[in-house]
């Protein structure tokens, strides 16, 4: 990544009323004490020595200790800096007493904000989870401990609607959520009454509130609201039991399932971006505007998702796509190319997505880093099946199960996307009526299969753009 202070991901709009938590008040050349706070506002004292000098990595080691976490917590987790207007991944060798004194540099560079705002936000340091570390890893801990603060962040960010959710997972997931906090289904105390009290402790807030606004009301009279808690209670109710299982190997198992059933969603664990979408014209009069989107990038791809909705707009994994960013002097704005396959009229064509951020840098940055850690990663594991079978050729990789459910959020909509549409004729890039030819961009996937592939168009599906 280009940026200084590491990876990172701005938070969605949805997230800006969160508590405003500090850490750097108490980060000054007198002060021995830092805050590190968990993602549900606990917040760990630490006493640190040199502290405008010590690394992320040391101070990661503290904070372990702190909690008493095993080793392999070192992987699991990172630190970040977390204000309202940013979040940023730090890197072990950074210095976050450093990094807090550039924090208004590095809001003036990556965000929009007021000059105002920026003067007054003040980051938090904030122990989660490690965009890099690949999920397939998390089902092999068997700490406690370790597995609670990773069911603790994906339980936030279902709720705060980052994971878009469909109703059936979110209640199956709610339901979990009851037994961890509520212990065992006992039906003469948790009714249907009983979680409508608390209703978004165990479902997403913008799930909660649908259904409740004045004009929804005035709208919708005389017409029965949905009753969320009836399902969630369906679902609390047949959450399984193992009969000789302790308390404790009972939350292990609860948090794993949690998790399990979050890893089907393609953007868990991702960073997430802010920026805008153009939206398709409309009307007469062609009139567009833009949509304030979140974009999320994992080791596995890129997801565009609308703000707003809380869906997904666009899901790509890395074989798919190719992608870029130009900055101002370039363009007006910082934007983010995204080219992928797509269809005009029943013709296959080439699509771009422009996704306008001052965020560009750091999302085609972070495309390219999670590339190169596929490549090594694949690499190393050639190189292990050759040496303990030289005989037989590598497997293929397994394909994560998709969610195929219909209108499911987790499926694209580009038919809600105002893309450019174009071949290349051999001479020149021309807009279209088309089909699919060579790709506008040169950094792509690049490491074992793809399905993003050139298919030469006839000269007469062309149209000068």
């Amino acid at each position: 990544m280009e940026m200084e202070g590491a990876d990172g991901a701005a938070v969605p709009p949805s997230l800006a009323d969160r508590s405003h938590r500090s850490s750097i008040s108490s980060m000054c050349a007198r002060s021995l004490d830092v805050l590190v706070y968990l993602i549900d506002d606990t917040a760990v004292q630490l006493s640190v020595d040199s502290l405008m000098s010590v690394t992320v990595h040391e101070l990661h080691r503290i904070v372990r200790e702190a909690l008493q976490l095993p080793e392999c917590a070192m992987e699991v987790f990172a630190l970040w800096l977390i204000s309202p207007l940013l979040e940023v991944q730090l890197k072990p060798k950074h210095q976050p007493y450093k990094v807090c004194r550039q924090w208004q540099e590095l809001l003036l560079r990556f965000t929009d904000c007021q000059e105002d705002e920026i003067m007054q936000d003040e980051p938090s340091l904030q122990f989660r989870r490690n965009v890099f570390f690949p999920k397939r890893r998390e089902l092999q801990i068997e700490n406690e401990a370790v597995l609670r603060l990773l069911y603790e962040e994906a339980k936030f960010n279902i709720l705060e609607g980052r994971y878009p959710c469909d109703m059936e997972d979110c209640e199956q997931l709610g339901a979990l959520v009851c037994r961890l906090q509520l212990g065992p289904y006992d039906q003469d105390q948790h009714t249907a009454c009983a979680l409508k009290e608390k209703l978004e402790a165990f479902l997403p807030a913008h799930l909660c509130r649908r259904g409740h606004s004045l004009l929804t009301a005035l709208w919708k009279r005389g017409a029965k609201q949905p009753a969320y808690e009836q399902g969630l209670l369906q679902a609390y109710q047949a959450v399984r039991e193992e009969a000789a299982c302790e308390e404790p190997e009972a939350l292990r198992q609860h948090y794993r399932a949690y998790l399990q059933r979050c890893h089907q969603l393609p953007y868990y664990g991702c960073a997430f971006f802010y920026g805008e979408i153009d939206k398709p014209a409309q009307g007469f009069l062609h009139r567009g505007g833009r949509k304030a989107v979140s974009v999320a990038i994992s080791l596995e791809g890129v997801y565009v998702m609308d703000s707003k909705e809380k869906h997904v707009l666009l899901g790509l994994r890395f074989q798919e796509l190719s992608w870029d960013h130009t900055y101002p002097d370039e363009e007006e704005e910082h934007i983010l190319w995204l080219e992928f396959d797509g269809e005009n009229e029943g013709t296959l064509v080439n699509k771009l997505l422009k996704v306008y951020s001052k965020q560009a840098e750091l999302m085609s940055g972070l495309i390219e880093y999670c590339l190169e850690l596929n490549a090594a990663a694949e690499a190393s594991a050639l190189e292990n099946s050759t040496l303990q079978s030289p005989t037989l050729p590598p497997l293929a990789s397994k394909q994560r199960p998709k969610l195929r459910r219909q209108n499911s959020v987790v499926c694209s909509r580009i038919q809600h996307l105002a893309t450019i549409d174009y071949i290349e004729d051999g001479k020149e890039i021309k807009r279209v009526k088309p089909k699919r030819t060579a790709s506008f961009f040169t950094r792509q996937f690049s490491h074992g299969p793809t399905t993003y592939s050139a298919v030469q168009a006839p000269a007469e599906s062309l149209e000068q753009g």
